[in-house]
């Protein structure tokens, strides 16, 4: 294959996602990054916990980026776990409540 031939599929290449369905795809992967945090805040303690202390969800992402960058983590739990603790996080305490989404 010539040089020139291989310039073009890298600089123009789709990789198989297109311009017609590439906003689907992004649509996709925020419904789906969506309900997964939803699932979380009904079914884990801990990211619950774990919210409420960070309050706001940029300080819960940044410290997230910041934690996988430098530690390897071997799943999901092990990570919220390790937040958990090192926020001192009390067991015993009452889970704080459901985030309701704010009505206009």
């Amino acid at each position: 294959m010539c040089s020139r031939t291989t310039v073009t599929i890298w600089t123009f290449g789709n990789f198989g996602h297109g311009e017609q369905y590439l906003a689907l795809v992004l649509v996709l992967l925020n419904l789906l990054a969506f309900l997964f945090h939803t699932v979380l805040d009904l079914c884990d303690e801990q990211y619950r916990r774990v919210r409420a202390e960070l309050v706001t969800r940029q300080t819960f992402f940044n410290d997230l980026r910041a934690l996988t960058r430098y530690l390897y983590f071997d799943s999901w739990q092990v990570l919220i776990n390790f937040m958990f603790t090192r926020l001192e996080l009390d067991t015993d305490s009452p889970s704080p409540p459901r985030r309701r989404p704010k009505r206009r």
